[in-house]
């Protein structure tokens, strides 16, 4: 071999291959999917519009925090439970306009499973 071949050689780019415990690591791990609605065993729905006028009375800076307490609480004294999960979707419809402005009324669809949970939805779109 002459010198230029083996200067070739040496130029040549190397092909690395990555192992398999790298892109193992730098995968995030695989969050446990929460069960939707339909997953969800229903025992009974309702829907709902929730007069929030008594969240206006509160301080500008706590209105928003009694709101959710006030829906809290309606959907606890008309569905006869003590457990309420309230889904992301109503949360952030609250929070909407922050803190000091929560919307006057809320429509909203209550579902009940066999468990005796009630789960806070926003309503559907016929």
């Amino acid at each position: 071999m002459s010198d230029k071949d083996e200067i070739k050689e040496k130029e040549a780019p190397v092909e690395r291959k990555e192992s398999v415990e790298t892109t193992a690591k730098t995968k995030k791990p695989i969050k446990e999917e929460k069960p939707e609605e339909e997953e969800i065993e229903i025992v009974e729905e309702k829907a709902y519009t929730v007069n929030l006028r008594e969240a206006w009375k509160a301080p500008l800076k706590q209105r928003t925090p009694r709101a959710i307490t006030e829906l809290m609480n309606f959907v606890k004294r008309n569905m006869k439970v003590e457990s309420v999960i309230m889904s992301n979707e109503i949360n952030e419809q609250v929070w909407s306009r922050s803190i000091e402005k929560p919307p006057r009324k809320l429509k909203i669809r209550a579902v009940k499973d066999k468990e005796g949970n009630v789960i806070i939805y926003p309503p559907t779109k016929a």
